[in-house]
């Protein structure tokens, strides 16, 4: 392939201007053009982020969060409250299930039962609607084992700034067609008559995948075999007076899928995601409304397929975000395939100088797919083993979902617990979610296993005091709102605020 000096992003949403920004930031000398179509708008969603998110712009990009916390106002996410399963439980960016305290003989996966509320900080945290807890000095313990919940406008908002600063050129316009030939694209040809070209495309089209689907035609795999789920209706409420900002996202099963809910601070989103192949549209506009009484707009649907392209960089050519490949947003994963996606673009631009060779292309599109994958594993992982309801739809999935690459760990897991022991060939150091995201959800969901494990009354009163002291300092926390008061009064503390490192993902 020939030196690259010159990229041209097509789409100017989340994933355009994620790359833009990271391509800059990494390759200062490139030049960078986003090709944004103002008749396609910005879909107002609301959007949570895993750790990738502020890992990726404050420790990788090295950016400063002062201006991330002004313009896109995002408020904190400790995990996913999951309302499925035998009883409800919460799923945080920290690693509680793997951990061994001293004195007990097992890691902590072991020890969790029903009467187990929390089962470290985080979760602590989560259980008292606490986003940090409180230091000595009493001050916000700005940990680092969070995420964010950003209106996707805002998020907008904050990213075309980000580009001005950058000098990345944007160019209002809209795509008649590409030109490809020899198996990549030549140019693309705008409604304004312009002929634009460059060295790489980078496709963040969305859903249409218009360079890498359909001007070079590559193939997409589905997913469907594993996730049933194709359609979301969307709506949401403003906050009333006083009612608390939850520090975490809500995942409620639902007769033919799960229903989402994103805090924001002056708006509530709420989402349903379905399978049309069990519920047609108008009932689940019904069940979401009946469900949700407050909603405040017209709830809007969207139709999607999940999988991914066979490849992700073809020719002349990379597709970013949903571009490339698209999976529900169960465990809020779009934000964090985009920074996976472009870090390692631009990282593989850094180090060939800028003419990446046929091998760096041929990992690039292994490590991308495989990352993709990981999602739909553990996706899965969810599906199957969720028995909160008897509908159709539940007990297909039940019976059903192909585990697909997640088998292998849950085969395990049924012989032998939630041992940890095997993780790092079980599961490859690169999986987002790791040996503890699996345990979560195979214990949490209470699937039963060959290794149950009965502890001696020193370990008892060892956890329930264990419990209880975390409970305690949790309780003694901040919440979002006086949170989000002190780094408003104070500004963000140190050079990377409070989200200069993630948890797990």
């Amino acid at each position: 392939m020939k030196r690259i000096d010159r990229v041209v992003i097509l789409g100017g949403g989340s994933a355009g201007l994620m790359a833009a920004v990271t391509l800059k930031r990494k390759l200062p000398g490139l030049e960078v053009e986003v090709v944004r179509s103002p008749e396609l708008g910005i879909i107002g969603v609301g959007e949570g982020t895993t750790a990738s998110f502020p890992r990726h712009f404050f420790e990788y990009l090295k950016l400063p969060p002062a201006r991330f916390y002004e313009v896109a106002e995002p408020t904190w996410k400790l995990g996913i409250r999951f309302r499925w399963g035998p009883v409800d439980f919460d799923y945080t960016f920290a690693r509680e299930y793997e951990q061994r305290w001293p004195g007990m003989r097992r890691n902590l996966g072991f020890y969790r039962d029903r009467q187990t509320p929390w089962m470290g900080m985080a979760s602590a945290c989560m259980a008292q609607g606490k986003a940090f807890p409180r230091q000595p000095d009493g001050t916000p313990h700005f940990h680092h084992q969070h995420a964010f919940h950003i209106e996707n406008v805002k998020l907008v908002q904050w990213l075309e700034g980000l580009c001005r600063d950058e000098q990345v050129v944007i160019t209002e316009a809209t795509m008649e067609r590409a030109e490809v030939a020899g198996g990549e694209v030549t140019a693309l040809i705008l409604n304004d008559g312009r002929r634009v070209t460059a060295d790489l495309y980078v496709d963040a089209s969305g859903f249409r995948s218009e360079l890498l689907g359909r001007a070079l035609g590559v193939p997409f795999e589905t997913y469907e075999g594993s996730l049933f789920c194709d359609r979301a209706v969307i709506g949401g409420w403003p906050r009333a007076a006083g009612e608390p900002i939850l520090p975490y996202t809500v995942a409620e099963t639902m007769n033919a899928g799960w229903c989402w809910q994103i805090e924001h601070e002056h708006w509530i989103n709420r989402g349903y995601v379905y399978s049309s192949r069990f519920l047609s549209d108008e009932a689940a506009l019904a069940e979401f409304r009946e469900r949700n009484p407050r909603i405040a707009n017209e709830p809007r649907l969207v139709k999607f397929r999940s999988g991914r392209h066979a490849r992700l960089w073809q020719g002349n050519v990379v597709a970013i975000g949903n571009a490339a490949g698209f999976v529900e947003p169960l465990e809020a994963t779009a934000l964090q395939v985009i920074c996976v996606e472009t870090s390692t673009l631009a990282d593989s631009l850094v180090d060939s100088l800028q003419e990446p060779t046929p091998s760096i292309v041929e990992l690039y599109n292994e490590y991308n797919t495989g990352a993709w994958d990981d999602i739909r594993d553990f996706l899965a992982v969810h599906y199957a083993f969720n028995t909160r309801l008897d509908t159709p739809f539940w007990r297909t999935c039940r019976e059903e979902t192909d585990l697909a690459g997640a088998a292998r760990v849950v085969r395990y897991f049924l012989e032998n617990g939630p041992s940890v022991l095997p993780g790092p060939v079980l599961i490859h150091p690169s999986n987002s979610f790791g040996i503890d995201g699996y345990l979560t959800m195979l214990v949490a969901q209470e699937v039963p296993h060959g290794k149950p494990y009965t502890p001696t009354p020193a370990e008892r009163a060892l956890w329930k005091e264990r419990i209880g002291g975390l409970g305690q300092h949790a309780r003694r926390g901040f919440t979002v709102e006086e949170a989000l008061a002190v780094i408003r009064r104070q500004g963000v503390a140190g050079p990377a605020g409070p989200s200069s490192r993630g948890g797990r993902r």
